[in-house]
């Protein structure tokens, strides 16, 4: 296979851009950018995301049971960049981003522009990646979009022509 080839079809993939976050007992907390996300059922609802195996998000899911996905709207590129370090939390805030704890325990980012609890159904490790399999328990949207949901996202190329992922 040419490596160059794989690369270049592997990043045709269109990914949008989330934060995700969980909270286990001790009042841990987890908050990365992914981008790895897809809806793969609707009865019940469940959600998909690959989360990187030696994260501290990967190990406080597996603890907790669940997780949020906060979902990114275009212009809040700096939200992304923020949550490509290790989560600090500072009282209610997690760098330096502020959230409110949704029904499931999960931290949800006061200025995502939707949130999707997830009750974590089933994890498949295999790589460096694991597919978390959540079921969708609880979801909010900040202001309903007035064309297509999917048109307000922020998606990886809006961060530029030099932020890759894939390959």
């Amino acid at each position: 296979m040419d490596e160059a080839v794989k690369k270049t079809a592997l990043r045709m993939i269109p990914y949008g851009l989330y934060v995700l976050t969980s909270a286990n007992e001790q009042g841990e907390v987890a908050a990365a950018t992914v981008n790895w996300v897809t809806q793969t059922a609707f009865k019940p609802p469940l959600v998909v995301v690959g989360v990187k195996a030696d994260s501290g998000a990967h190990e406080i899911i597996k603890q907790s049971g669940h997780f949020a996905l906060n979902v990114l709207g275009k212009g809040q590129s700096g939200l992304a960049f923020a949550f490509f370090k290790p989560a600090e939390r500072d009282g209610h805030t997690v760098n330096g981003e502020h959230f409110h704890l949704g029904v499931s325990g999960a931290p949800l980012l006061d200025s995502a522009a939707a949130t999707i609890e997830c009750r974590l159904t089933q994890s498949v490790e295999n790589g460096d990646h694991s597919v978390f399999i959540g079921e969708v328990i609880d979801a909010s949207v900040k202001e309903t979009p007035a064309g297509r949901a999917d048109d307000v996202t922020l998606t990886l190329k809006d961060l530029g022509e030099k932020v890759f992922y894939g390959g």
